[in-house]
């Protein structure tokens, strides 16, 4: 990090007052770079020229779900370590399929049902938020705000003192009885503004003239989907949603720019009511941005309208660090922005140009799969659950029919590998007997949680995703890409561009090292 830097005779306090964690889902370190000349100066641009921007952040694991980059960033840890394998998984035990965030003890709290029943107790790792908590006896503070329980809870770790999400239904901000027992006040009235209907009662035009959006693709594109079939701009939000005709459809929020800036919003309210920062221990608040995966999957990667969700939020982050400034003194914050994955891009798009690409369609290959085990072992349930390139067996099945499991396992692996997309196969015997230092098994490896993931996993081809329905027209079942930006800025950070390689789940234990409290564990 290093001395006082830009900040002058703004002398910084010897610790944060508070950090305050940024995720923009998906963002890919393109949309740093290339719209660069299209950014204000007090958004992406002030945080990646005056603070420390690390231009080759990369996870290196391989499941690069949601669930498992909040977890990774959280915590420090691979999937490996802190057992999130994936958003969703098998439970051997239950014969379920468990999701990232289920507790079953835990009931929503303000909004609908079922919308809240959730905690981070399948987490197994302790959170920086957590260590900051411990080392100040439990007088530091950490909130987490996003549209997504995932970003919300993995992020403010188990020790939180509150955690808000939004119910897709209502367009509110809810909580669960994890961490409360009832919202504070300050939330009810941050409901009761009504935000929500403010930011739908608008025409979505773009915030420059459409002629200047160069970086991006034709407006009128095969690879979107849009709203009831309406991919180019100006989109006329309030009938989209219903508003005008009385009954409104709030979850079209989530597909618009203006989801940011409604998490935004909710975040400064919190700063203020909770008085994040003001205390004499360091606070953490976690910001997650979601609407921009949202977006992705109706208007995919490169579309006019992803590039002006991109301008809008550079403007919501310059609007949130112009406040934190006024409030607290950047000087006496540290604010980090990355991604928890980063969204590939269409392989339709990329075949037009012949680069090597294309989709594996894991419900025929899974199909496959199962006609070839009931040729060789005989009619049966030998699969039990696909999810996240990681195919799990029938473990009973396989132990009454008196097979040996690492054998059936062979079976998968050499069949899937024959696969179209398939680049590796991996058996998980073979991972738990061995230690890989590098390359694809690294990888795996590192996603690797015996209890949760599967028996075999799959590496695809570089350029290929996995697809339910190839032709189908809908591309919202993305792979997650591992190159993301990560900038950090505020409170003793020098100028500084890093070239070489960096993962964004050295944050949780950098910033323990600087505030000298105990790595997350």
């Amino acid at each position: 990090m290093g001395s006082v830097g830009a900040w002058g005779q703004r002398i910084p306090s010897q610790k944060p007052k508070l950090i305050v964690g940024v995720t923009i889902s998906g963002m890919m370190y393109d949309y740093l770079s290339v719209y660069w000349d299209k950014y204000g100066e007090d958004g992406f641009r002030r945080m990646a020229t005056s603070g420390a921007n690390c231009k080759n952040a990369r996870f290196n694991y391989l499941i690069t779900e949601p669930s498992v980059g909040y977890a990774s960033i959280a915590t420090g840890a691979n999937p490996s370590e802190h057992g999130i394998v994936s958003d969703y998984w098998y439970n051997r035990l239950s014969n379920e399929i468990a999701y990232s965030l289920d507790d079953a003890r835990q009931t929503t709290i303000g909004g609908s049902y079922g919308t809240g029943a959730y905690s981070p107790i399948a987490m197994h790792n302790r959170t920086l938020s957590d260590e900051i908590r411990i080392k100040s006896r439990f007088r530091s503070k950490s909130i987490g705000v996003a549209i997504d329980p995932q970003a919300s809870i993995l992020m403010a770790g188990h020790t939180a003192t509150g955690a808000y999400w939004l119910d897709p239904i209502r367009a509110s901000w809810v909580s669960s009885s994890y961490y409360m027992d009832s919202l504070p006040g300050w939330v009810n009235e941050f409901n009761e503004k009504n935000y929500r209907d403010l930011y739908l009662d608008r025409t979505w035009e773009t915030l420059r003239p459409i002629s200047e959006y160069s970086e991006s693709m034709l407006d009128n594109n095969p690879y979107e989907i849009g709203f009831d079939d309406q991919i180019t701009f100006p989109y006329d939000l309030a009938r989209i949603s219903g508003a005008s005709g009385g009954e409104t459809n709030y979850t079209t929020l989530l597909y618009t720019p203006w989801g940011n800036t409604y998490t935004k919003d909710m975040a400064i309210a919190a700063i203020v009511n909770e008085e994040l920062g003001m205390g004499e221990t360091t606070d953490m608040i976690h910001i997650g941005f979601n609407a921009t995966k949202y977006l992705a999957q109706r208007y995919s990667t490169w579309s006019v309208e992803i590039q002006d969700a991109y301008l809008r939020l550079d403007q919501d982050i310059a609007h949130l660090l112009t406040f934190l400034d006024d409030y607290l003194g950047l000087e006496n914050v540290l604010v980090y922005v990355t991604a928890e994955n980063a969204l590939a891009v269409d392989p339709r798009y990329l075949a037009e140009y012949r680069i090597p690409s294309g989709f594996f369609n894991y419900r025929t290959s899974i199909s496959l799969l199962k006609s070839y085990l009931n040729a060789i072992y005989g009619r049966g349930d030998w699969v039990t659950f696909y999810y996240a390139q990681q195919i799990y067996l029938n473990h009973q099945l396989i132990e009454d029919s008196r097979l040996s499991l690492e054998e059936v396992q062979d079976q998968v692996a050499r069949f899937m590998v024959q696969m179209r997309g398939i680049s590796n196969a991996v058996q998980s015997y073979v991972l738990q007997r061995n230690q890989f230092s590098e390359g694809v098994l690294q990888k795996v490896q590192n996603s690797y949680f015996q209890k949760r993931s599967g028996d075999v996993i799959l590496y695809l081809t570089p350029g290929y995703v996995e697809h339910s329905n190839v032709g189908g027209g809908d591309f919202a079942e993305f792979k997650y890409a591992p190159h993301v930006p990560l900038m950090f800025y505020g409170w003793k950070v020098n100028r500084i561009t890093i070239p070489y390689k960096v993962s964004p789940i050295d944050i949780a234990t950098s910033i323990a090292s600087f505030l000298e409290i105990s790595m997350p564990e």
